[in-house]
């Protein structure tokens, strides 16, 4: 089980400080939307260099232009790329077709599906190589909870990496990993944390002890 870290809402040179805080903990570094907007590209190719032995995912939640928007992310260092689960077949392909050449992995980014079963079995028979719990902050403050979409995840998967994102800390870890998700993302519960390196260190210890 890795951990990911999401990088939303800090500017670049605050993120690299606190990542380097963070480093020896984390296994991803999740470029975030909102940081992709502000940096672009750069942002991916930044922390390439800075953190070479780390893998880093592009959260470009791609919607058209599979190949071409996977490939920007791929030709400046990332590992995965996101690729929203709404959005057509012949897109997601594209992406996962742009991956395989350049042998890394596409997540796809499973917010507001609203029939996840069929839509885990179409995605798997496209050949995703990842699937991503993703419930919305909007969604979330109306009550619906990312573990119960963990759920229906695990249960309908057969070959697809699943990461889930949404609520995770030391103490929750239990309920998430007792599900075998590959990827545990987590974001504010870090970034904005009083001490950061400590929140990171609990979270990752909490994973071991769930191995």
């Amino acid at each position: 089980m890795k951990l990911q870290l999401a990088l939303d809402d800090l500017a670049l040179d605050e993120a690299v400080e606190l990542t380097r805080k963070v480093e020896e903990y984390i296994d991803i570094i999740e470029i975030g939307t909102p940081f992709v907007y502000q940096e672009g590209m750069r942002a991916v190719q930044i922390f390439k260099e800075q953190f070479p032995t780390k893998e880093i995912l592009a959260d470009m939640k791609i919607m058209d232009a599979g190949y071409y928007e996977a490939e920007e992310a791929l030709k400046a260092g990332a590992d995965y790329v996101t690729v929203l689960g709404v959005t057509d077949n012949l897109t997601i392909k594209g992406c996962i077709d742009a991956a395989e050449h350049y042998g890394k992995e596409i997540v796809v980014d499973m917010i507001c599906v609203p029939d996840m079963p069929g839509r885990i079995r179409e995605l798997e028979d496209l050949g995703a190589h990842g699937l991503a719990v993703h419930v919305g902050t909007d969604q979330q403050a109306a009550g619906r909870r990312p573990i119960d979409d963990l759920k229906v995840m695990a249960e309908h998967c057969r070959n697809a990496k699943i990461s889930v994102a949404g609520g995770i800390s030391a103490e929750t870890t239990p309920e998430y990993a007792a599900l075998n998700p590959e990827v545990l993302i987590v974001g504010s519960g870090i970034t904005h944390a009083a001490d950061p390196a400590l929140a990171a260190k609990e979270i990752k210890d909490s994973m071991k002890g769930c191995m």
